[in-house]
């Protein structure tokens, strides 16, 4: 009889331990507000004025997503990890966009399976690159997806072509599918990050190809970030004014080449950023060279409330009367530890062939001056 009950309480203390290693968990967050814009165009790439716009728009301040994660811990300070998380537009539950013109993907941000342990994680899939960490880390306003470094630079990727209907950027990249990313631990807040994504197109060892390599700083309320991407092959898709979608053949093309050079420096609950950065396309760097330059500044008056503004600014190096300035700033209060209320304003102006956005997925047509304001809820789960 001992022996029967010594022998449930030994499997039932394995299957406990054997639980405790291995978890999965479902996580996201919903954002959705009301967003009022002076001038809107159609599209991204559109000239056209259509006039004030009132919507109930997603993302005032990141986009809405959800996903899985999970790892399992192989001993050693070893683990395994999984991650599954795509966006989704919380007004009409679509799917976010993939890296082909036009179409949706359940998990288009992440999907990786990886492993971690005192030598840092390498990750393998679709994934986030290493440069908008480095981005958010030396912006004040975080790179919101109201007036922030995120904005500006798909900015920068409008006027290098980008059609908007992809994550295809021409300049720099937000994700990269087929990506291989090693992630260092910090050592005295050193740390580093490199990708090398695989163009798999046979014949072609640089088709398709990309990339990059951040270092980062984070000690004593100080960051600092410098980053570097590189792509081939990049923005392959073009529309015909008949809205047929060719793609071009990967040929190994160097045409995708991005800097950045960042710094955030936080005492007490006073906040300061500036970046400088450069985006080009070396095939064809007389036609697209663009310059990006940014401020922040931030407060947090209590630990719900904190304030933030940014200003950013576009130029054409190849055309002087191509730039553009955007003006932005936010307030956000924590209801909970779960949910965020807030409020943007933002102005940008826009001259020449610019026509950089405020708010993402709310294009301003291209030499055209915009106000915009959202006053949205953010909800973590």
């Amino acid at each position: 009889m001992k022996l029967k009950v010594i022998a449930a309480a030994t499997l039932v203390a394995w299957a406990v331990a054997a639980h405790a290693q291995s978890a999965v968990t479902l996580y996201g967050a919903i954002d959705t507000g009301l967003l009022y814009q002076s001038a809107n165009a159609p599209n991204f790439q559109s000239k056209v004025n259509l006039g004030h716009v009132y919507e109930l728009k997603d993302a005032g301040m990141f986009t809405s997503f959800w996903g899985l994660r999970g790892a399992e811990d192989i001993g050693g300070g070893y683990k395994v990890n999984f991650r599954l998380q795509g966006a989704f537009t919380s007004t009409n539950g679509k799917f976010g966009l993939s890296d082909t013109p036009g179409s949706a993907a359940i998990f288009n941000q992440q999907s990786t399976l990886g492993i971690s342990g005192p030598f840092g994680s390498i990750d393998a899939g679709r994934q986030f690159v290493p440069v908008i960490f480095a981005m958010a880390d030396t912006d004040v306003r975080g790179a919101q997806f109201f007036g922030s470094i995120l904005t500006a630079w798909l900015g920068m990727n409008q006027a290098a072509g980008w059609q908007g209907t992809s994550t295809n950027g021409a300049i720099g990249a937000l994700y990269d599918s087929n990506a291989i990313v090693y992630q260092s631990p910090k050592f005295h807040g050193i740390s580093l990050g490199l990708e090398y994504a695989l163009g798999g197109v046979a014949g072609r060892l640089q088709g398709g190809t990309r990339e990059s390599a951040v270092l980062r700083y984070s000690n004593y309320g100080l960051n600092l970030s410098a980053a570097y991407y590189n792509g081939h092959d990049s923005n392959p898709f073009t529309t015909t004014p008949a809205g047929a979608i060719i793609t071009a053949p990967a040929t190994g093309l160097d045409n995708n080449r991005f800097y950045y050079f960042g710094v955030m420096y936080t005492f007490h609950d006073l906040s300061v950023s500036t970046s400088y950065s450069i985006g080009r396309n070396p095939a064809k760097s007389g036609q697209d060279d663009f310059e990006m330059i940014s401020g922040g500044l931030g407060y947090k008056f209590t630990s719900f409330l904190k304030v933030t503004s940014g200003f950013y600014y576009l130029k054409d190096r190849n055309v002087s009367s191509n730039q553009s300035d955007m003006y932005a700033v936010g307030a956000e209060y924590s209801l909970s530890r779960a949910t965020i209320a807030y409020v943007q304003v933002g102005h940008v102006n826009n001259r020449g062939k610019m026509s950089q956005t405020i708010a993402y997925g709310a294009p301003v047509p291209e030499g055209t001056s915009s106000t915009a304001a959202m006053i949205g809820i953010r909800h973590s789960f």
